[in-house]
């Protein structure tokens, strides 16, 4: 099993990356804590740590656009995750099926 505390050693909060388990499209990135991994580990739905609100929130949990959590990777410094999810419909609160949409060159 993973030990948590490794990603945690450096800020409270790290960013995760959300990418589509199948095309491998870049959906969003968001902030974690030890508690939102904890509870996307245990309930499979990606949770994160709003800094604007400076609360939890589940992806989701308003739109029904949640993002079923199928991996969960930590880079080779152990400060970043990726989770593989397959998401409900469009990620972007915008409507986009992803945030990364921007395109500036």
């Amino acid at each position: 099993m993973f030990d948590l505390d490794l990603l945690f050693q450096k800020s409270e909060l790290i960013p995760v990356v959300i990418q589509d388990v199948d095309s491998r499209r870049v959906l969003m990135v968001g902030f974690t804590n030890r508690e939102a991994v904890e509870l996307t580990l245990k309930n499979k739905t990606a949770w994160f740590w709003s800094r604007s609100r400076n609360q939890l929130w589940n992806k989701g949990e308003t739109s029904g656009h949640f993002l079923h959590v199928r991996e969960v990777y930590a880079d080779c410094d152990t400060d970043t995750l990726l989770y593989l999810c397959v998401p409900d419909g469009p990620t972007c609160h915008t409507g986009a099926e992803s945030c990364f949409f921007n395109r500036i060159m």
